[in-house]
């Protein structure tokens, strides 16, 4: 699949994913802002009905008090109002069973107006006085109402009740702690009231508004939360679920370009190590041939030469071939490694030794600086050598023709029982977004136009490799045009833990 492709596929799958994001997270919070909203709505109506009912409570305290005085009022006005009343016998002769015919008769004119004003001043007084009393009942709750102890006027049982009750009928049965207070100081209050609790999650009415009081009723509903949350928790699965795709797929995206690339890498890899094993195989072959000419044959200086020619090729050919299979190592290393207290200082000043050659070849110098007191660790001779000669190989095969090669090796002593090694060289160096990835298998350094500097891509993926399982850390520091520095730390040897 084309590069391209992969990437039109994941920007349009990536917008998709993002959108439904969005619109999830949006009707979520709509959901959450809505249940919220009808939450608040009914604890506020459930809170001031509790309020409503607090205050007729206390004004039926009040009237039962007060009935008794006027019942007994009332009936004194009525007793009175009956003395001068007119009786029914005096408007009208009311017939007598058995005593014959009933003959009714009409009172003097004068006698029946006076009556009936007699009658409204009478019924006037009675209404006048009722209406006095029931001001000053009115007057009287209002008053006494101020008076009385806010214990006796809302016990907290029943605020309890009544607000339980109130809050079931709005459909809220929660949990609930309630608190009365006066100008913010708290009266009293639940053992569940928090008054610390942020002042958005505590719904506040004004106890028995009708007479000026100051007194507060302040109602927390600790699992608001997640009450709000129950009603939408259909949707949280549904947006774990998009998460987690969202995810597969990011994932799913990376190993893509990752085998893509690695891909690359590997098809690289096969079309230089055929290159690199089919130079020496061809320079043999010819060498072969030659032999088989008897002229050459004849001439012992030839074949010294061929000879020569087959034995260097041959070491070549053997070298590609452990390039090779250094990768073994690098994916199993812990299983073909031979561990053993090896002397740096001397393991190192082997491999200069052997290396200086190389060096000088191209006119250069190869430098070991031993500052190092203690240099015993604890390695497989056979890869720590092959780290050293790796590193060396490198300086020189990425080595800048301007100038003479110049490389230096130095062991030195660091806190902590470690040896640093650090191998420098004047070469051509590395750019920024290349010392990020020298470690990666199979990657290699673009070159420009020089086409002599041959390999895998392996070499510093198994120097970072065997590094690691000596338990141990490298470094690399360069500058274009300047050269490189590879350091190297390597926890000494313990003679108790690993003996030699």
């Amino acid at each position: 699949m084309k590069k391209s492709i992969i990437w039109l596929l994941t920007v349009v799958m990536g917008i998709t994913f993002c959108a439904l994001l969005y619109f999830q997270i949006t009707y979520l919070e709509n959901m959450v802002k809505m249940r919220e909203s009808q939450f608040s709505e009914g604890a506020m109506r459930s809170i001031y009905r509790t309020v409503g009912v607090l205050e007729r409570r206390e004004t039926m305290h009040f009237l039962e008090q007060d009935i008794r005085m006027l019942n007994n009022s009332y009936a004194d006005t009525e007793e009175e109002a009956g003395n001068e009343l007119l009786t029914t016998e005096e408007l009208f002769q009311i017939p007598q069973p058995g005593k014959g015919p009933v003959i009714s008769y009409r009172l003097p004119t004068e006698k029946l107006e006076k009556r009936y004003n007699d009658l409204q001043e009478t019924i006037w007084e009675q209404y006048v006085y009722q209406r006095g009393l029931l001001n000053e009942v009115i007057l009287s709750i209002l008053y006494d109402g101020a008076r009385r102890p806010v214990l006796e006027r809302a016990d907290a049982d029943t605020i309890r009740k009544v607000l339980a009750v109130e809050l079931a009928n709005n459909g809220l049965d929660v949990p609930f702690s309630f608190a009365v207070t006066d100008n913010n100081t708290i009266i009293y209050s639940t053992n569940e009231y928090d008054p610390d609790l942020n002042e958005k999650q505590i719904y506040a009415a004004r106890l028995f508004p009708n007479s000026n009081s100051r007194y507060e009723l302040k109602v927390e509903f600790p699992t608001k939360a997640n009450y709000i949350y129950s009603s939408v928790r259909f949707v949280i699965p549904t947006l774990a679920l998009s998460i987690l795709l969202l995810a597969i797929f990011i994932f799913t995206m990376i190993l893509a370009f990752r085998q893509k690339k690695l891909g690359e890498m590997k098809t690289d890899f096969i079309n230089n190590m055929t290159h690199e094993l089919k130079t020496p195989i061809s320079t043999i072959s010819l060498a072969a041939q030659m032999l088989n000419d008897d002229s050459v044959r004849k001439s012992p200086e030839t074949l010294h030469h061929i000879s020569e020619v087959i034995n260097a090729e041959s070491k070549r050919l053997r070298f590609q071939v452990e390039k090779v299979l250094q990768m073994s190592v690098f994916e199993n290393s812990n299983s073909a490694l031979n561990f053993t207290c090896v002397d740096a200082n001397k393991t190192i000043a082997g491999v200069v030794s052997t290396f200086k050659l190389k060096v000088e070849r191209f006119g250069g110098n190869l430098t070991f600086i031993n500052d190092a007191d203690e240099a015993i660790i604890y390695v497989d001779e056979m890869q720590f050598t092959n780290v050293i000669f790796n590193l060396l190989d490198n300086a020189v095969k990425y080595r800048n023709d301007e100038v003479e090669p110049e490389l230096t090796v130095t062991t030195s002593d660091i806190e902590g029982k470690k040896l640093r090694i650090s191998i420098k060289d004047n070469g051509i160096g590395m750019k920024k977004e290349d010392l990020k990835k020298i470690f990666e298998k199979f990657y290699r350094v673009h070159t420009g136009n020089r086409h002599d500097v041959k390999g895998f891509g392996l070499g510093l993926a198994y120097v970072h490799r065997m590094v690691t399982v000596f338990g141990g850390s490298i470094s690399v520091e360069s500058e274009l045009g300047k050269g490189s520095e590879f350091t190297i730390e390597l926890p000494l040897a313990d003679p108790l833990k690993n003996p030699n």
